[in-house]
């Protein structure tokens, strides 16, 4: 019998290559001493997420000791200088969906391997390297830094597992820090929520968002409301009032048209877009227009948007409470007072009617109800 050794040579390469591939597997799902963790945070439109591993002090020396201050050779992999992981185990991983700005220097959106220097001196150095696959700090290579910024550090009471927080969040910035032992590290990111969220209209308004009325309308009214260009959101007001398949003027569209050339400093036309809207506005919608209006000091003005609201909607809640606040913004307390005694009577439920109330013992005071 004639033997095949190509065939069987073959098979007990594959028969290695199994074994070796065996061998070399991890259970990958088995506790670690230092747990994998996950925070992120939300500012404006853009999402930062922070993925790291927690090792605990266990009773150990760690900064300059466990953490070695400054850049150090860890005796594995290619780097020959490294920082530290700002971590355990694999590299920690920073994530941001729009473009930040740290140290008054720009990151990129993307992801990126966190790495910090700490020095003896209360100071520190954040990294953010585009390498974010590798192990740990072993295989740093300067030339990956997509930005460095250099921090003051803190003393903190005693953090057992170390832990990275987003403090003072606001509308436009966070402060991110990490704490373990008695060392806190922070560094503030901030970014511009209304390019970033402009950005996403321009783009959602050619998908299925854009075949909708409201979405035209909400692009106008943030870029109004947030510094936008004013000729942009007008164009949006426009196609949401007439000229696309899903335009329809409404009280919403024109108040907000009204504003934008208000605040173009077309004062004469923003009024005429105003006296246009009324008769399409549901008698809640002229009530908030009344009351913006008492916010923006204009009592006059607002006196006599609350009187049509009487005169056009007659006897429904809460035109009489409305103008009630009108009278009252312009000191007249007297009128304030019979006509919230007329809306406690057309008060459609009791938390109404307890409103109104409180606010006749304000009025019977001398006091204003706005």
């Amino acid at each position: 019998m004639k033997t095949n050794y190509s065939v069987i040579s073959t098979m007990i390469l594959i028969a290695i290559f199994c074994i070796t591939n065996i061998t070399s597997a991890q259970l990958d799902f088995l506790p670690r001493g230092s747990q994998m963790a996950k925070i992120g945070q939300r500012i404006g439109n853009t999402d930062v997420t922070i993925i790291y591993s927690r090792p605990s002090v266990n009773d150990r020396e760690i900064w300059g000791a466990l953490v070695p201050y400054g850049m150090n050779n860890l005796g594995f992999g290619t780097a020959k200088e490294s920082p530290w992981r700002a971590g355990a185990n694999e590299n920690t991983i920073f994530k941001t969906t729009h473009d930040l700005t740290i140290g008054g220097k720009t990151l990129p959106a993307g992801k990126y391997g966190l790495h910090m220097i700490v020095n003896e001196d209360n100071s520190a150095t954040i990294i953010f390297s585009k390498n974010h696959g590798a192990w740990g700090s072993y295989f740093y290579e300067p030339s990956e830094d997509a930005l460095r910024v250099d921090v003051e550090t803190m003393e903190v009471s005693h953090v057992e597992q170390l832990t990275f927080n987003f403090n003072e969040v606001d509308a436009k910035s966070a402060v991110v820090a990490l704490s373990w032992e008695k060392k806190q590290i922070p560094f503030k990111i901030e970014t511009d929520v209304t390019a970033n969220v402009l950005a996403e209209v321009r783009q959602q308004l050619q998908t299925n968002p854009g075949f909708n009325r409201p979405s035209w309308e909400q692009a106008a009214n943030f870029a109004l409301n947030n510094d936008g260009d004013l000729d942009e959101a007008l164009g949006w007001v426009d196609a949401a009032i007439a000229g696309q398949f899903f335009s329809q003027k409404t009280f919403n569209n024109l108040r907000i048209k009204s504003q934008i050339m208000a605040k173009k400093g077309k004062t004469v036309e923003a009024e005429a877009l105003m006296k246009e809207a009324l008769p399409l506005g549901t008698v809640f919608q002229v009530h908030g227009y009344g009351r913006q209006l008492i916010g923006q000091g204009k009592t006059a003005e607002a006196l006599e948007i609350f009187k049509w609201n009487v005169k056009n909607n007659k006897d429904t809640w809460p035109v009489h409470y409305g103008l009630a606040r009108g009278y009252s913004a312009i000191g007249d307390n007297k009128s304030t007072l019979k006509h919230l005694k007329i809306a406690l009577e057309n008060a459609p439920a009791q938390a109404n009617r307890d409103r109104v109330a409180a606010n006749i013992a304000k009025a019977e005071k001398g006091e204003s109800i706005n």
